[in-house]
């Protein structure tokens, strides 16, 4: 089958009634996760050929705003409440029902990586892999399953968010938002040294949540273009506000060395920035939705879609499978040398594309991790449980609990 024959059979299978706008909205959103870690994480190459996480926003803070850009998680929690609140108005049977599928689905991807990682550390280690190195490798897989954890919680919470958003429409959003205000003035403010250092915790769950309500009323039809404009003149004031007065930091990711951080847990910039996100993807929807009629358009979509777990869990495994063989080899711009020169950034975006093909590679195989279980056979138990205890081997290591 040729590419425009797949391109038109993706076209034709898809129901009239299908919202693609929502659709491409967390196709991107899905897609700027590998490129913001492939572009705005590197490797420092260590004694004995180690490799050592580093970033370039270390030495080029002027490249700050590309996080702004790459940095779409609001838009993803948006859409992910939106696409939730409709198959919860459409569950066959129970809430509980609804709720245990939607976990499997979540969960199935991310045991799948952890136990296949937990087979590969000490091959890689008989073969001559530094100890440092794989530690920085199980950092970096793990580092975004942090994402399906809080996922996995707001989506059990969608329930409240349905009747919030049925009462108060995109108001129901608001008490969130002054919850993470009121955490940061606590961590940020004048009396910051009396307050504990774990205060930042409590911003995790109402920082993640404000998108995904938003995105709930969004499906409820109780958010109008009058309030998405809203969202999105407040959220660029307030972004500005935060960081020309009140001096946040520029970066929306974690940048080695920096005492403060925006994402982990999230401060009330990356609230600014999913409410601009947000308001301007909803005034968006219909011109998205009109351009993804283009068949040429609509079938990547699809495709990033139906693998969106797999690209998440995976994608810091492709870089590494670059990155790890390289090692060996000693200085190679762009994988193992420290970023922080200009001929590292081009020579990491002449990279990218190899990074993309491994993830497509990688994929081919890791995948059947999204497909159902086994539930009844004695073996398909088996395997699952052997999964388990291979996941959690996994996380001991990659936590340094061992």
């Amino acid at each position: 089958m040729s590419v425009r024959q797949l391109v038109s059979r993706i076209d034709a299978g898809t129901p009239a009634h299908r919202d693609r706008a929502v659709d491409g909205l967390r196709a991107l959103a899905l897609a700027a996760v590998p490129a913001g870690h492939w572009l705005l994480g590197g490797f420092d190459l260590g004694g004995g050929g180690a490799l050592h996480n580093a970033s370039p926003l270390s030495t080029f803070a002027v490249f700050s705003p590309v996080s702004w850009v790459l940095q779409m998680l609001g838009v993803f929690f948006l859409v992910g409440g939106y696409a939730s609140v409709l198959s919860y108005h459409r569950r066959p049977s129970t809430t509980g029902a609804w709720l245990r599928g939607r976990m499997v689905r979540l969960g199935r991807p991310v045991l799948g990586v952890t136990a296949v990682w937990a087979l590969m550390i000490p091959v890689l280690y008989a073969a001559g892999v530094p100890e440092a190195t794989l530690r920085t490798g199980a950092k970096l897989v793990i580092q975004p399953l942090w994402f399906v954890g809080v996922y996995a919680v707001v989506t059990a919470l969608t329930p409240y968010c349905v009747r919030l958003a049925r009462r108060i429409g995109g108001w129901a959003a608001a008490p969130l938002i002054g919850s993470v205000a009121v955490v940061d003035f606590l961590r940020y403010g004048p009396y910051a040294d009396a307050v504990p250092s774990w205060i930042g915790v409590l911003n995790i769950l109402p920082g993640w949540l404000f998108a995904y309500q938003l995105g709930v009323s969004w499906g409820q039809g109780r958010l109008s273009r009058g309030c998405a404009r809203l969202l999105l003149a407040g959220g660029t004031a307030l972004f500005a506000v935060l960081l020309l007065v009140f001096h946040y930091p520029a970066s929306m990711v974690g940048v080695p060395g920096e005492a403060r951080t925006n994402s982990h847990p999230p401060s009330l910039l990356v609230l600014a920035l999913a409410s601009a996100q947000s308001g301007a993807a909803i005034l968006l929807h219909g011109r998205i939705g009109k351009a993804l009629r283009r068949p040429a358009l609509w079938a990547p979509v699809v495709v990033i879609n139906l693998s969106a777990m797999t690209i998440l869990c995976w994608h810091q495994t492709a870089m590494l499978a670059a990155a790890v063989p390289a090692s060996f080899a000693g200085a190679v711009p762009g994988l193992t040398t420290s970023p922080d020169s200009v001929g590292w950034i081009l020579a990491r975006l002449a990279w990218m594309p190899l990074f993309a093909a491994l993830l497509v590679l990688v994929s081919r195989y890791a995948r059947r991790f999204e497909a159902p279980w086994e539930t009844d056979s004695r073996s398909g138990k088996a395997r699952r449980a052997a999964a388990g205890l291979l996941a959690a081997g996994f996380a001991v290591f990659a936590l340094r609990l061992a």
